[in-house]
């Protein structure tokens, strides 16, 4: 699904010296995985994430996603990559606060060029692979708790069907017992749905959910290992 090679970020600071935040960072995520990216703040995770999610490319090193690298494409080609192959989900759910759930989820299909008499049973699919209540499906998202706002945006993510689920701090925003109940979600999605996920957090506890934990320090992988997952 994901092989990252000898992948190395630089940026410029204000003196013209060099920043490199990512350095020949290589792994590679296998199809229907359930990966935790985690280090502190400042470790080089959010840039990993925005290259994985082709916001950004790497200034070195490639980055193949299905096989295709994907490290040296233009800004539109990226833009075609993140509609159709990558679903995201953020810590601040990106909602439109006064849309329907229907809409909200429906919203991707719009922009990917879907055809409308699609949309609908697409929407209802992912929001029920995501677990969201039917009865709340006409609510607008200003009207939901947290955690399942949180889960729209899920299906929102899923709604594409794509390759790659990056949800980065997903449970960021909620309570402990709320954000149990969004990352059981994600369990459910790799486990019974064989979907790819890859979760960006700076949490250990959040981290215990996956199946396999790639740490990263100062722009570098310290430690990649399995993990006996922590279950709801």
């Amino acid at each position: 699904m994901i092989k990252i090679t000898n992948v190395t970020k630089s940026y410029r600071n204000g003196d013209d010296s060099e920043f490199q935040a990512l350095k020949n960072v290589s792994f590679t995520v296998n199809d229907g995985e359930f990966v935790a990216i985690m280090g502190p703040s400042g470790s080089g995770k959010s840039t990993l994430m925005h290259i994985l999610g082709c916001l950004d490319t790497p200034t070195s090193g490639t980055y193949e996603l299905n096989g295709n690298d994907v490290s040296r494409l233009n800004d539109d080609e990226l833009a075609r990559i993140r509609v159709s192959k990558i679903g995201f989900v953020f810590q601040s759910f990106n909602l439109l606060t006064r849309a329907s759930v229907l809409r909200n989820v429906t919203l991707p299909l719009v922009y990917g060029g879907t055809p409308k008499a699609e949309r609908a049973a697409r929407a209802e699919r992912a929001l029920r692979d995501a677990a969201f209540p039917e009865s709340f499906w006409e609510h607008r998202s200003n009207q939901l708790s947290g955690g399942m706002i949180q889960r729209v945006a899920i299906a929102r993510a899923l709604v594409n069907d794509p390759s790659l689920i990056l949800a980065d701090e997903p449970t960021g925003n909620l309570d402990s017992a709320t954000g149990e109940q969004v990352l059981a979600t994600f369990q459910r999605l790799h486990e019974q749905l064989g979907r790819t996920v890859v979760l960006i957090t700076h949490e250990p506890s959040v981290a215990e959910y996956a199946q396999r934990v790639i740490i990263i320090r100062d722009g570098a992988i310290v430690e990649d290992k399995k993990n006996n997952q922590r279950r709801v």
